[in-house]
């Protein structure tokens, strides 16, 4: 089950395939066309058509499911997968059996074509398992640190000499953190260790914790892609990450906060989390070397734990993110978390806590794809009071980058473009 679980359901062969297949399965439908039916097949593709247009019409803009705009990818897909059902709905009537035939066939193959093409385009999920919120990480074994290990003066990679026989790529995994202070209900944590952790005598590395979008996993496949890459240019060297669940099973958007609705997620993370890098992870032990990063909602809540705890991390990497927490649903959250105090909803918004501060030694990067209307206005305001505030800021916008996969993968790279250097991992 897990084999399945992990195949791959994205890429170019992947898509390829599933297209030649759908179009053979129109095409079919359309043979042996009489006039009476050809009209017949029209109508129903361009109904259906307008249909598809019509639901990601409200999806988008009347229901706001997603709370950015879709692309003109995703609206493509699904009228394209529409008017497939469409020409397949109308071939039940009146038609030979063979016809009928097909088109029973062809409805499953057109909704999966569909799914894949929208799912390609937000670049979120890249196996099954994924699409259905199934990790597909095993457990990944750790040794535990050394106390003894010493710390060498100056930059690790003036340090740091590769054994012959180090891996080329590094490891990931999950682990389980327990929730020892704050009791929060987490999923297990993504690990990844590079390719110097993985040598008989490692240096102790750089700690990135990461956290995902909601809804999503706590998934280690896109900072392990992103620093695998890295650490192939710089010997081997990278941070040790975790991808740690910020929003729990129930995949809710707990604003990063200790709340009596949701749970002790600040403290889970900022705490629990922390004491276990402490205990089982070769790591470095200052702030310098410590990063909090998030995607979408888990970079608002990167840029507030970054404010909440500056003797702690020392760096943040914000992508995409919220202005602030729960940015999405303001109204309700001020209700529901705050019990109408709007002063106190006020108090734990990072622009605020910024305000009268100052974070000298901090580096932020915050990065947006550029077409990504509501999160570039969030990102820019976010940044300036963070310049404000003494950071040391870097702002990216992602070329039509939007709020999937791209943003992220190019919010990440950017972001070890700049801390690489801080981190002493590379010149």
């Amino acid at each position: 089950m897990n084999d399945l679980l992990k195949l791959e359901i994205t890429g170019p062969v992947v898509m390829t395939v599933a297209i030649a297949i759908g179009v053979g399965l129109f095409l079919l439908l359309f043979l042996r066309p009489s006039r009476q039916w050809t009209l017949k097949a029209l109508l129903g593709i361009v109904v259906a058509a307008v249909a598809g247009g019509l639901t990601v019409w409200i999806v988008e803009d009347v229901l706001d499911v997603f709370h950015v705009g879709l692309t003109a990818r995703v609206w493509f897909w699904v009228i394209t997968g529409f008017a497939g059902l469409g020409l397949a709905s109308v071939s039940f009537s009146h038609s030979p059996r063979w016809r009928k035939a097909v088109a029973a066939v062809s409805i499953p193959v057109f909704l999966l074509v569909t799914a894949l093409g929208v799912n390609s385009e937000f670049g979120l999920n890249n196996t099954l398992g994924s699409a259905f919120g199934i990790s597909t990480e095993g457990a990944i074994q750790l040794n535990k640190p050394d106390p003894q290990t010493s710390i060498p003066a100056g930059p690790l990679w003036q340090n740091w000499n590769p054994p012959a026989n180090m891996p080329a790529k590094g490891e990931t995994g999950t682990q389980v953190i327990p929730a020892t202070v704050s009791g929060f209900n987490a999923r297990p944590a993504g690990i990844y260790l590079p390719p110097a952790a993985l040598t008989d005598n490692p240096p102790k590395l750089p700690l990135f914790v990461l956290l995902m979008g909601q809804p999503g996993l706590p998934d280690p496949q896109y900072v392990s892609a992103a620093l695998d890459e890295f650490a192939a240019k710089n010997n081997g060297l990278a941070p040790i990450a975790i991808v740690a669940d910020q929003i729990g099973p129930d995949e809710n958007d707990t604003l990063c906060l200790d709340t009596a609705k949701y749970g002790n997620v600040e403290k889970y993370i900022n705490v629990d989390v922390v004491n276990w890098a402490k205990a089982n992870l070769n790591i470095l032990p200052d702030r310098d070397h410590w990063t909090i990063a998030g995607y979408s909602n888990g970079g608002q809540c990167a840029i507030s734990f970054a404010v909440k705890y500056p003797k702690m991390w020392g760096n943040v990497v914000d992508i995409s993110g919220e202005e602030y927490p729960g940015a999405e649903e303001p109204a309700q959250n001020l209700q529901d978390i705050f019990g109408g105090n709007q002063a106190a909803y006020d108090a734990q918004k990072p622009i605020n806590i910024m305000k009268g501060k100052q974070f000298p030694n901090t580096t932020a990067v915050f990065t947006v794809g550029s077409d990504d209307v509501t999160y570039v206005a969030a990102a820019k305001a976010v940044s300036a009071a963070a310049r404000s505030a003494g950071m040391s800021v870097t702002y990216y916008e992602v070329p039509n980058g939007g709020h999937v996969g791209i943003a992220l993968n190019a919010g990440l790279t950017k972001g070890f473009e700049v801390l690489y250097p801080r981190l002493g991992l590379s010149r």
